[in-house]
């Protein structure tokens, strides 16, 4: 708790600092106390101004107004039509759309640490191994805001490390893209550097949240995964992708080595002693795979955390959003049909599997604590992550009713989704269109019915996304090792599925690379279900185009009874062009730059 209080008092003083102060002196506007040069001679001055620069890492905590990526993919539907997600669905979306566009955003930040690094060596009052660290910091945090623009938006500009006066011409802010392999080194050039100067350890309290080398090495993991994949290594779809010049922005040859260093990068973040699964046990020493999972979103700054933030909202969105309406929730963020059968059943094996033992026939007599008797047996028998994941229809809620001042009494509630149910279709706006709500970091100590939200911090890297980067990076390069089939059954084994290879639990090995790669891209997508990876793995993997159009399924959300509701209807059909494989940079951001290209079909 203590720890807690102190991250949250210092992320406070975070935002404060970025709302007043040091937006005006990042902008170069003195007020009437002190000026831009007053911030360099004080330490607490320069340190505001470092912790300003960081709060430009984003949030993915609410997919209604400031995170799409959910909403975008092929997981998750946004219910309300007046958020853009739905619209953006549908295919209205041209040029000029500015939602979600954090083109603008990005560069603010990279402009404010480029500064930062250039004046905070002046400062007389900070020891000079403390400035390096500092400069570190900036460095680090410059380096992942251009990750996040590469992921966004493909190959981007990379801006003059001393920033731009003021007084500059229309001609000095003319730059012409750097291709997508020259960013990702620069990305990767700059964050060796930092990793020279960053601590190791996370130190005292006050120190959770600074960067450190692992958050760095996480960094480079993920952009090192995405550039050695599909759609940027020898991508031929790409091939009039130029500058004006002529320069051709995606690489049009395949190299290999891409992945190697994929995998070198997860494999030294894994190899630090720094981080680990986070797994809670039974008195037995034995795994608890349901709480393991759950509560490693609650419990901030476990061994599995590599970076994370408080946010100020407290993740109000996800705990309203993601709670049932009879909780004062609002079932909004609804898992496809597609999501919900990409979760394995409890013997680990796809629902498609002739001996996983699936069956969408008929409903279970026996209640447990997941679901109620009367439960679909598509439901009945899946893995632990599913029953975190997903709330479907009869399931329990999480935790008991009277912790949400129901004053229903102190059995967990079942959740109806059908029509007329207590957490379904009715007169207002607050129930999920696919028949189904995401529950996966919602916190069973949030009373959502008069938006007592419960503290935590937002998880950006963990280790288990580091596990699958590493296992993906390796099978590409090289087939056969046996580290593929290790850290993959360490994901397995936290999830508390059999894993491959084993014997007593007869679950076949994958046989070669290409039956690998599926596992893996499988295995990623239930373990890393929900928290922002799948609009950007589709999209690499280059198989957005087979995933992210046409019909979107769930369960008949207008029928009245439970025996009704369970079928699968179309609730959208979705439109996907080739352009949408990169996001659009707005018309007034190419008019402002006369060297700077759109990307391919905008």
């Amino acid at each position: 708790m203590k720890r807690n209080i102190l991250f949250k008092a210092a992320v406070i003083l975070v935002l404060i600092c970025s709302l007043t102060a040091c937006k005006k002196f990042l902008d170069q506007v003195p007020d009437d106390k002190q000026t831009i040069d007053d911030v360099f001679k004080k330490k607490i001055e320069s340190e505001k101004y470092l912790a300003g620069i960081y709060t430009y890492i984003r949030s993915n905590g609410d997919w209604n107004l400031t995170s799409p990526w959910e909403g975008l993919s092929d997981e998750a539907d946004v219910t309300y039509n007046d958020y853009p997600t739905y619209s953006m669905n549908l295919g209205n979306w041209d040029k000029n759309r500015g939602d979600y566009n954090f083109w603008i955003y990005y560069y603010q930040g990279i402009r404010r640490a480029s500064y930062f690094m250039k004046r905070v060596p002046e400062n007389p009052e900070i020891e000079p191994q403390l400035i390096k660290q500092y400069v570190a910091e900036a460095r680090a945090l410059r380096a992942y805001f251009y990750s996040c623009l590469i992921a966004q938006y493909g190959p981007v500009i990379i801006l003059p490390d001393l920033p731009i006066p003021p007084d500059a011409s229309i001609e000095d802010f003319s730059f012409p893209r750097n291709s997508y392999d020259e960013c990702v080194n620069y990305i990767v050039l700059e964050l060796d550097k930092a990793i020279a100067d960053l601590p190791v350890s996370q130190g005292n309290t006050r120190e959770f949240g600074r960067w450190k080398k692992g958050m760095a090495l996480a960094v480079k993991s993920r952009t090192l995964l995405y550039a050695a994949s599909p759609l940027y290594n020898g991508n031929t779809d790409f091939a009039g992708f130029k500058n004006l010049d002529g320069k051709v922005l995606i690489n049009q040859t395949f190299d290999i080595n891409k992945w190697k260093r994929a995998a070198d990068a997860s494999k030294e973040l894994i190899d630090m002693p720094d981080y680990s699964l986070y797994k809670e046990l039974d008195a037995g020493g034995n795994i608890k795979p349901y709480e393991s999972l759950k509560n490693l979103w609650l419990k901030d700054w476990n061994s599995e955390v590599i970076l994370c933030r408080l946010l100020d909202d407290k993740l109000y969105s996800i705990d309203k959003n993601g709670s049932p309406y009879i909780l004062g929730g609002w079932s909004s963020w609804g898992a496809t049909q597609q999501a919900v059968d990409a979760f394995f059943t409890a013997n680990g094996r796809s629902i498609d599997d002739p001996v996983s033992g699936y069956t969408e026939v008929g409903t279970t007599s026996t209640a447990n604590n997941y679901y109620a008797a009367g439960t679909s047996n598509m439901y009945v028998n899946r893995e632990p992550r599913f029953y975190v994941n997903i709330t479907f229809n009869l399931s329990k809620w999480i935790n008991n009713a009277s912790n949400n001042n129901s004053g229903t009494g102190a059995s967990p509630i079942t959740i109806q989704l059908y029509k007329g149910g207590n957490s379904g279709q009715y007169t207002g706006r607050n129930w999920s269109r696919t028949g189904y709500v995401v529950r996966k970091m919602v916190n069973p100590n949030s009373k959502v019915g008069p938006d007592q939200i419960a503290d935590r911090a937002e998880i950006i890297f963990r280790l288990g996304e580091i596990y699958l980067n590493y296992a993906e990076a390796l099978n590409e390069y090289a087939p056969g090792n046996a580290d593929i089939k290790k850290y993959i059954n360490l994901i397995r084994e936290r999830a508390g599925i059999p894993q491959y290879g084993s014997a007593a639990n007869q679950v076949p090995e994958p046989t070669n690379q290409v039956a690998w790669r599926d596992a893996i891209r499988k295995e990623r997508r239930v373990e890393l279900a929900f928290e922002s990876f799948r609009y950007f793995d589709t999209r690499r993997w280059k198989i957005a185009d087979q995933t992210d159009g046409g019909p979107f399924y769930g369960m008949d959300v207008n029928a009245t009874t439970s025996t009704d509701f369970q079928k699968r209807v179309v609730f959208e059909n979705r439109v996907f062009l080739k352009k949408n494989y990169l996001w659009n940079i707005i018309q007034s951001e190419l008019n402002k730059d006369k060297n700077l290209v759109g990307n391919p079909g905008w």
